[in-house]
């Protein structure tokens, strides 16, 4: 479904990339969301929760019915705080008995909430001490309660992750710097001890008996990752790319590595098919939205962000090269501008200026 992952050049610069796979396409907009923006986020059975943001926002939307209505799914912050949504069809929040005169934050608005209010991870956890957040029922998935956990970083390489189990809110501190889906993130950290063996320097001579083996060519080191596409599979891989790509000496080679890491990543239509029977199982619910048994999931878009410039390159599925955009660019922009993801297709280098130039959403 997705992958998250956070690399770093050689000053310590910090960059994150991720892929979102569905099987089909949801209205996805860029939005810039400038400080001052008002948000509103609404429970059944408790008063509605209504926040403006204090900072800027650079971030990819879907509309929920209104289009001022957004719900984030990717972006950053003008103080370099990220947020990246990833299905976890597991999810199950806090029971929270309805109070009409209490406040909660609905979880599919914890992009707007974080990235609008926050500058670092810090900041993020010591508001989700007192902050009450209800995994709420989307009626666009089918009824189904929010299935999604949360990852967060940071400027200076900070990681969380923000997931709903068992009933409850938990936080971790994501020492690796990747997520995927499920199942739960501590079972993620958890697995990576049946691959310590994992290294990135080939071993290409051996022996049995008296015969002497000689790998003819180089990349034998990999032979032991996962090769499927499954959630588990795909969190070792990025751990591995994370930690052993080579660290880029420039913020713009280091953009570069990291879209030759996350390719590694990139799912072509067709590569898996969901069976009939199996379709859905464990997975996202949305057959509301029309997604048919069968299907096959492929990435949708690939992002890729760099959190000291708060820039992000974005490439669709149609698309060949990445597009980029300066949310320091956006700084004289005072009302919301929403350009449909779509708009890239054709699109490469700075596009900074088209969403200037796209259209204001009055709120």
């Amino acid at each position: 479904m997705c992958t998250s992952l956070l690399y770093r050049d050689t000053s310590g610069g910090v960059y994150t990339g991720r892929t979102l796979e569905l099987s089909m396409e949801l209205p996805y907009f860029v939005a810039h969301l400038p400080a001052g923006t008002g948000f509103r986020s609404a429970v059944d059975g408790f008063r509605p929760m209504a926040f403006r943001s204090r900072y800027g926002m650079l971030a990819i939307v879907v509309p929920a019915g209104a289009v001022t209505d957004l719900k984030v799914v990717e972006g950053v912050n003008d103080q370099g705080l990220t947020f990246s949504l990833l299905a976890f069809a597991g999810a199950e929040g806090p029971q929270i008995a309805p109070d009409g005169n209490r406040e909660v934050l609905s979880a599919i608005d914890l992009g707007a909430w974080t990235l609008g209010q926050f500058k670092d991870v810090d900041e993020v956890k010591a508001a989700l001490e007192q902050q009450p957040v209800i995994v709420a029922a989307l009626a666009a998935l089918g009824g189904a309660k929010t299935p999604f956990h949360y990852c967060l970083s940071d400027r200076r390489g900070r990681t969380i992750v923000v997931e709903f189990a068992h009933g409850e809110q938990r936080v971790y501190d994501n020492p690796v710097g990747v997520m995927t889906n499920g199942p739960e993130f501590s079972w993620h950290l958890t697995n990576l001890n049946n691959y310590s063996f994992l290294s990135n320097q080939d071993k290409d001579q051996g022996q049995f008996g008296a015969l002497k083996v000689k790998q003819p060519d180089s990349g034998i080191s990999t032979v032991a990752l996962p090769a499927s596409n499954t959630s588990v599979g795909r969190f070792v891989k990025a751990a591995f790319y994370a930690q052993y790509a080579e660290r880029a000496a420039t913020p713009q080679a280091a953009i570069t590595t990291l879209a030759h890491i996350m390719n590694n990543f990139d799912r072509p239509r067709g590569i898996s098919i969901e069976s009939p029977e199996s379709a859905g199982e464990g997975a996202l619910n949305l057959a509301a939205s029309g997604i048919q048994r069968g299907s096959t999931e492929y990435t949708s878009w690939t992002s890729l962000t760099d959190l000291a410039r708060s820039q992000i390159y974005l490439r669709s599925y149609d698309a060949l090269n990445y597009s980029s955009i300066d949310l320091g660019k956006l700084a004289g922009n005072s009302v919301v501008r929403l350009m449909p993801l779509a708009a890239l297709n054709d699109a490469s280098g700075d596009v900074t200026e088209l969403l200037l130039q796209a259209k204001a959403i009055t709120q």
